[in-house]
């Protein structure tokens, strides 16, 4: 394969990632949006989705994989290949977290609210900027704006305690509540989660710029302990 025509599938790669990503963005926000309207559809729309998702992840990992095996790239090259590769499983596993929601919303939508959602929702909001900067990051080869954007997980993080604190005590203060709280925890746990994996983008996106493997906010969180 020519120089040009390998440049040029590297990019068509990388613009298929970001398209993924596009998709798994729409998800998360999806998926948020059926919690609070109650909207029965949206939620089996995510579900039925994350099969489209899936797909996503494997048709870009074969490509990677043919690349590897016809073109034997080298150094950097090689670095866009793996990142893509790496990022492409994060977003699988995001839109895993998505469905995740979407299920739990599902379950939750015969019953009232326990209470006016309004961290969770901040949790989402903030997962989607990490996740949209982190892929910014990667199409410009920023290292900078993915290290800011990863700090932002220290906000999901003190979002996901607030909850927690605040979901313990409804069920402390009245055990019919427990089943509710807790599917509520469950939602803000996918949320947290998806925050992560948008830090292990920016690691990627630190290991194609200058080739070396970065633990970005590497404090152990208090319920990971």
């Amino acid at each position: 394969m020519p120089r040009d025509t390998f440049t040029s599938e590297l990019h068509d790669l990388e613009m298929q990632l970001a398209s993924m990503a596009d998709a798994v963005d729409q998800a998360i926000a999806n998926a948020l949006k059926a919690l609070v309207d109650r909207d029965r559809a949206l939620a089996e729309q995510v579900i039925a989705q994350d099969l489209e998702i899936n797909q996503r992840e494997r048709d870009i990992i074969e490509r990677c994989l043919v690349l590897i095996a016809t073109q034997q790239p080298m150094a950097g090259d090689l670095r866009v290949i793996l990142s893509v590769y790496s990022i492409a499983s994060e977003l699988e596993r995001m839109g895993d977290h998505a469905e995740g929601v979407a299920n739990i919303s599902l379950r939750l939508m015969e019953e009232p609210l326990l209470k006016p959602l309004i961290d969770i929702p901040r949790m989402a909001e903030t997962a989607r900027s990490m996740l949209q900067e982190q892929m910014q990051a990667f199409l410009q080869r920023d290292v900078e704006r993915a290290r800011r954007a990863s700090g932002q997980d220290d906000l999901v993080d003190n979002l996901y305690d607030q909850v927690y604190r605040e979901l313990l005590v409804y069920m402390m203060q009245d055990p019919s509540t427990i089943r509710r709280a807790t599917l509520l925890l469950w939602v803000a746990h996918n949320l947290e989660r998806i925050a992560d994996r948008t830090t292990n983008i920016g690691e990627r996106v630190l290991f194609l710029v200058t080739g070396r493997v970065e633990e970005l906010n590497p404090t152990p969180k208090k319920h990971e302990r």
